[in-house]
C-alpha cells in the first residue's frame, strides 16, 4: 500500500529516515515550512530555508523514491515579530510561484495574539491571489478557542472552507472542523497529540471523509513512520483497505491537487532512484555503492 504523510518536517530528519520511510511503503510527503526550534532574526534566513525546502530536500527525498512537495508560509511563533513578519510576508509571494509549493502554510495560531491574527489573514489573501490552499496550524494551548476562532476567521473573511486544512485536531475539535466544511488533519505523535489507538476510534466514528493523518515529525521526540503505523493500526482493528487508502493516500491527494501543481499521474509513480545524481555538488551517500533504478 503507497502512503502519503502530508505533514513532515524533513530538513530536521536524517537522511536515515528517508531509508525507512521508503522502506515502510510512504510514497510521497509534503513538508510545511515551520519553526527551527529558535527564532530567527533576519529575513535572509527565511530566504535560505524556503530554498532549501524547494531544492535539497526535494532532491534527498527523491534519492529514496519518495515524492516531496512543500507548504510556504510564515509561521505563527514569529509571527509575533513585527519587523520581521512585514519582511518575511514581502518575500513570501516569490517563493509561492515555486514549483512544489502545493500550498500556504504552515499559518495560524500559537497564543492567539493579535499579531497571529494579523498575520494569518494576510496569508489568507496571499493564497487566496495565487490560488492555493492553506495548511494551518491549531495551537497547543486553549486548541479548541484557536480551532474555532481559526473557522470564524476563515468564514469573515470568505475564504473556501474545502481549500483549508485545519492541522492537529483532536477528539474535542473534529467535529467543528468537518462540520465547517474544511479539511481535518491528525499529527499522531509518541506521546502526545494524537495516538494511533485514538485515531483509529475517530476514523470508526466519523468516517474517512475529508480526514488526514500524519507524523507531524521534526526536531523533537516525534516518528516519522507514525503514518504507516496508523494505517497498520486501522487494518488491525479491522477498518477496511479501501478506507486506510482514503486516508492515507487518497485524501491528501485530493486535497493538495487543489493547487493545480500536484500531477496526478506522477504523483501516482515512483520517484525513479539515482544515487549517482548530485545536488550543488553534494550527494547522499558517504561511499556507500549508488542504488540506480532503471
Amino acid at each position: 500500500m503507497k502512503l502519503f504523510d502530508p505533514h513532515i518536517h524533513m530538513t530536521s530528519r536524517t537522511t536515515d529516515d528517508y531509508q525507512a520511510m521508503a522502506a515502510a511503503g510512504i510514497a510521497a510527503i509534503v513538508e510545511p515550512a515551520f519553526w527551527l526550534g529558535q527564532p530567527r532574526t533576519h529575513v535572509g534566513s527565511f530566504e535560505d530555508y524556503f530554498g532549501s525546502l524547494l531544492g535539497w530536500e526535494r532532491f534527498r527525498a527523491q534519492q529514496f523514491g519518495i515524492r516531496h512537495l512543500s507548504t510556504i508560509g510564515l509561521n505563527p511563533k514569529e509571527a509575533n515579530n513585527p519587523a520581521l513578519a512585514e519582511g518575511v510576508l514581502a518575500l513570501l509571494p516569490l517563493h509561492l510561484e515555486k514549483p512544489g509549493v502545493v500550498a500556504v502554510g504552515e499559518i495560524g495560531f500559537d497564543d492567539q495574539t493579535e499579531a497571529e491574527t494579523r498575520v494569518f489573514v494576510a496569508q489568507l489573501e496571499l493564497a487566496r491571489a495565487h490560488e492555493l490552499p492553506i495548511l494551518v496550524h491549531t495551537p497547543h494551548r486553549d486548541k479548541k478557542r484557536g480551532t474555532l476562532y481559526t473557522l470564524e476567521l476563515l468564514r469573515r473573511h470568505n475564504f473556501p472552507m474545502e481549500l483549508a486544512l485545519i492541522d492537529h485536531n483532536n477528539e474535542e475539535t473534529l467535529p467543528h472542523v468537518l462540520e465547517a466544511g474544511a479539511w481535518a488533519g491528525h499529527s499522531i505523535y509518541p506521546n502526545t497529540k494524537m495516538d494511533e489507538g485514538r485515531m483509529v476510534a475517530l476514523v470508526q466514528k466519523y468516517g474517512t471523509a475529508r480526514i488526514l493523518v500524519n507524523s507531524a515529525a521534526d526536531w523533537g521526540v516525534s516518528d516519522p513512520l507514525k503514518v504507516p503505523k496508523t494505517a497498520a493500526a486501522m487494518a488491525a482493528a479491522g477498518i477496511s483497505e479501501d478506507a486506510i487508502v482514503q486516508v492515507c493516500w487518497n485524501n491528501p491527494v485530493e486535497f493538495f491537487a487543489q493547487s493545480g501543481r500536484l500531477d496526478l499521474a506522477t504523483v501516482a509513480t515512483r520517484a525513479v532512484v539515482d544515487q549517482r545524481e548530485l545536488w550543488e555538488g553534494n550527494s547522499v551517500l558517504r561511499g556507500q555503492a549508488p542504488v540506480i533504478e532503471d
